[in-house]
């Protein structure tokens, strides 16, 4: 793969849920890139298909068309061998940090987890994987004696960053954030946003940053794709789509952003009832 060319490429990708009469097309002909070392916004409300795209990028869905190309090469329909050996490259960060971490396990073995499934050539030693948690529990703010204790002794914000740690055990390329912040309150949600940004730029990491939060959004991407009912509505550098959005659902994604003024919150809420009544009668 060249420097140029992106990490990522979804074209034209196509996802059902379900068999038969039951079947539902949960994405539609969605497609985008993602330059290598910057981040993509996601984003939709509940429904929209942005995590079953995630999913779909991450080899744990089924595609029902279209393809997922990373690094240069179509990962579509690649058997179960090549896809673990590709799994490396490409992590996850789920949205709840409370039901991600095994409970009954110390933060120790959770980072070690990944390493013990890695395909060969990502596998360590013992005292190779005990000394990079540690080096990855301090650079996500943690000490390293964390590597000793459970998730019940941690904060939610603390759990999170736990999960960005585990994610980066094997040196991917890629990370999927799948609603990272929203369980977290909006100190904690900055603390982990600015995390995420400080590794990508450090380590060159490429995100997929998915959210219903056209706001937290736009602070970490460089582009944004709108997802609506498995479509995309609207795409575009992350300012011009944030202060220009052409689609009245755009706009009314950011209109239902939380605003600290009640009384800017109100105009916004009434701004949201208007555009939705633009909406219908286009």
């Amino acid at each position: 793969m060249s420097d140029t060319a992106p990490i990522l490429e979804v074209q034209d990708l196509v996802v059902d849920h379900g068999t038969g009469r039951k079947r539902k097309r949960a994405v539609d002909g969605v497609s985008f890139a993602i330059p290598a070392g910057t981040t993509l916004g996601l984003v939709g409300e509940s429904g929209s298909g942005k995590t079953t795209t995630g999913m779909a990028v991450l080899g744990m869905l089924p595609i029902a068309g279209g393809r997922v190309v990373f690094e240069g090469r179509d990962i579509s329909k690649l058997p179960a061998r090549e896809r673990r050996t590709l799994g490396a490259r490409r992590q996850v960060v789920f949205q709840d940090p409370y039901s991600s971490l095994d409970p009954s396990k110390t933060i120790g073995y959770t980072l070690a987890e990944p390493c013990l499934i890695a395909p060969r050539d990502h596998r360590m030693t013992r005292e190779q994987v005990a000394e990079r948690s540690a080096m990855l529990l301090q650079r996500v703010g943690l000490g390293a004696d964390s590597a000793q204790r459970y998730p019940a002794q941690f904060s939610g914000g603390q759990r999170q960053r736990i999960a960005i740690a585990r994610s980066l055990m094997l040196s991917p390329r890629l990370i999927v954030c799948d609603e990272p912040v929203s369980a977290l309150d909006l100190s904690v949600q900055a603390e982990v946003l600015n995390l995420l940004v400080e590794l990508q730029r450090d380590l060159g990491l490429s995100l997929l940053f998915i959210s219903h939060d056209l706001s937290v959004v736009r602070h970490i991407s460089s582009s944004i794709v709108v997802l609506r009912g498995g479509r995309v509505v609207e795409q575009g550098a992350a300012a011009e789509v944030y202060e220009n959005p052409t689609d009245p659902y755009t706009r009314a994604l950011l209109d239902a952003a939380p605003v600290p003024d009640p009384v800017e919150q109100r105009l916004r809420r009434e701004a949201r009832r208007l555009t939705r009544t633009e909406a219908r009668q286009a």
